[in-house]
């Protein structure tokens, strides 16, 4: 992004002093005016127009990089202020931050079902309801009711898993330092913008007071030519000088503005890495604790499963005729049959 300016030629060349013809374009202002026409400078950041110049090569080619995509300042659709490509970056950590919040209150309420679903199958165990039924049915149903009061248990270790191995982590992931860190990478763009902001309104100044004193010596100059005027050749002299040096001082503006430009993209390039980072490094953390709350998940109904074997295993062994002779012998008041009375 560097000008092609030439001070020698450019603003101090003889040529320049000639008259010109109306509508002509002196060799200085061709320059600035092909400058113009290869570059376009948006909110004080200069990019090359479409078509002019080397092609630009993406830094991370394929990896759709944070690096390479939000160099623009984005148009606000309501006509509101434009919001720098970084600030939408910062933007994105902030909803993620609050979108693991957001999962951390879920697995919160999961946990709350859980305890209350705990609670209530341990109440329900201890139920005298159907206590009297005998024989094999009524050993399945014993156990049938201790089952729940298993997996009461099973349901409150799920529970306190899910608080200490998905909830907490997820909740303290990042501190309250994170949004400090990023106000420190907002405040230092924000900054760099406002110096590139200031170093290109230097430039403006600059071109400004170059026009002017090239305009002040060529209407000097045509004065002289033209004999309007009794002017020296003393203060063409002068005239000169003003305008090389309003040169020499666009030149330094552009310099200062071009360092001040090339140390913005360095940092934009940096900090949007490492925002890249912190993303991968937020997804890989909500991945890898998803991964736990669903192993979690299978190891509950692998142990509400062995709740239920036993249970199973009495009902297999339910026999209507077992119980019938268990009930018989318990309850039996004899066995001599009636007979006919004889008289």
């Amino acid at each position: 992004m560097e000008a092609s300016f030439d001070t020698e030629e450019s603003f101090d060349d003889p040529s320049y002093l000639a008259p010109q013809a109306p509508g002509a374009v002196s060799p200085a202002r061709r320059q600035i005016r092909e400058i113009k026409e290869t570059r376009i400078t948006v909110n004080c950041v200069t990019f090359p127009l479409p078509g002019e110049g080397p092609e630009q090569q993406l830094l991370k080619p394929n990896d759709w990089s944070y690096c390479d995509y939000f160099w623009a300042d984005k148009k606000d659709p309501q006509g509101g202020a434009c919001m720098p490509g970084f600030e939408i970056l910062l933007q994105k950590q902030l909803k993620g931050k609050q979108m693991q919040k957001e999962m951390s209150e879920f697995v919160h309420e999961r946990i709350k079902i859980e305890e209350e679903y705990a609670k209530n199958l341990s109440k329900l165990s201890l139920s005298p309801l159907a206590a009297q039924e005998e024989g094999t049915v009524g050993e399945a149903w014993i156990q049938l009711k201790k089952s729940l009061h298993d997996e009461a248990e099973v349901h409150l270790k799920f529970s306190n898993k899910l608080h200490s191995e998905v909830e907490k982590p997820m909740l303290t992931f990042r501190s309250d330092h994170f949004k400090k860190d990023l106000k420190k990478y907002d405040h230092h763009i924000a900054d760099l913008r406002k110096q590139l902001a200031s170093r290109y309104a230097g430039v403006e100044k600059a071109r400004k007071a170059l026009a002017d004193r090239q305009k002040d010596l060529e209407v000097k100059t045509q004065q002289l030519e033209v004999k309007l005027s009794n002017k020296t050749e003393e203060d063409i002299k002068k005239a000169r000088r003003k305008s090389t040096q309003a040169g020499d001082d666009l030149m330094r503006s552009l310099d200062l503005y071009n360092q001040t430009q090339s140390k913005w993209f360095e940092e934009m390039v940096t900090t949007s890495m490492e925002l890249e980072k912190l993303e991968v490094d937020r997804i890989e953390w909500i991945q890898q604790h998803l991964r736990q709350y669903t192993t979690l998940r299978h190891e509950t109904d692998m142990f509400n499963q062995s709740t239920i074997e036993n249970v199973d295993q009495l009902l297999r062994a339910v026999d209507p005729a077992k119980d019938r002779d268990l009930w018989v012998k318990e309850h039996k008041t004899g066995d001599v049959r009636p007979i006919d009375l004889d008289i």
